[in-house]
């Protein structure tokens, strides 16, 4: 079975669409694709569906919208099939399992691409990092089940994702600030800033993009946005590591010019850059 959730939900087998058009049943295929080849209790689809006020028919309601998933399994596996709907789709002790490999989602696939990305930055592999965190991203085609309406549990889910793909994009660009690419990333950054304006990390990194690109002027302001925002929205000043990239902009220092590649694909210790929510 083919299964997306970076997006809309899709959920395929061969050429049929397994997803179905009712609300509930798409949050019971939803939870069970997040949890490809774990059981899912009985209890966990629930509190998915009803919150804390589930109806008295809940475990039958809840195996209603289970055989709804099984006849539409069933129509997609054809009239002969290897394995029937029930080992697709099984109960097990306390509840049920969709039968998929664990990296058979493209939200597993994104984890497995973002952490290897994020462990090249961490040794130094600018390039390798870019590459894998690029390949990551790309599996999202919209915000996380982008048309199924959750409850709390898929709710937490989809927030958890789209923490994950906010950072796996600033890891992203401070592996390409490494590699001298300040003057592709400015757009980007100018956009993100727009939309997170407390987030320090891309504020800081939109402020060594626009000096590297001769724009001191205009990372100056950057700071000062910010810190007027921190000040006035939560009380506080800025981060010491973002007030010290501000003094190293004030005071030109060198170590804020793009990272010079050696041979052997390393930077130069004396780069100063933002990096994993701090300033190097």
């Amino acid at each position: 079975m083919e299964i997306s959730v970076l997006g809309p939900l899709t959920a395929r087998l061969g050429q049929t669409s397994v997803v179905p058009s009712a609300a509930k049943p798409r949050q019971v295929l939803a939870l069970l694709a997040l949890n490809s080849g774990r059981e899912v209790s009985v209890s966990a689809l629930a509190d998915e569906l009803w919150g804390d006020g589930p109806p008295r028919s809940a475990a039958a309601t809840l195996h209603t919208y289970v055989k709804q998933l099984r006849r539409m399994i069933q129509a997609a596996l054809g009239p002969a099939p290897d394995r029937g709907p029930r080992e697709v789709l099984g109960r097990r002790h306390t509840g049920y399992v969709l039968d998929a490999p664990p990296d058979g989602t493209d939200a597993a696939r994104f984890e497995q691409l973002a952490r290897r990305g994020r462990t090249a930055l961490e040794a130094g592999d600018s390039a390798e990092a870019s590459q894998l965190l690029e390949r990551a991203l790309l599996l999202w085609r919209g915000p996380a089940l982008a048309d199924v309406t959750p409850g709390r549990v898929l709710g937490a889910e989809v927030l958890r994702l789209e923490e994950l793909r906010l950072t796996a994009v600033e890891d992203r660009i401070g592996a390409d600030l490494r590699l001298g690419r300040h003057g592709t990333l400015l757009g980007e950054l100018t956009g993100l800033t727009a939309r997170f304006p407390l987030h320090e990390r891309l504020h800081g990194q939109l402020m060594v993009a626009l000096y590297r690109s001769g724009r001191t002027w205009q990372a100056l302001e950057v700071y000062g946005r910010l810190r007027t925002a921190c000040v006035t929205d939560l009380g506080l000043e800025p981060s010491p590591q973002l007030q010290r990239l501000h003094r190293a902009l004030l005071a030109s220092d060198p170590a804020l010019e793009p990272p010079v590649v050696g041979e052997a694909g390393g930077l130069s210790a004396a780069t100063l850059f933002v990096d994993h929510g701090t300033i190097r």
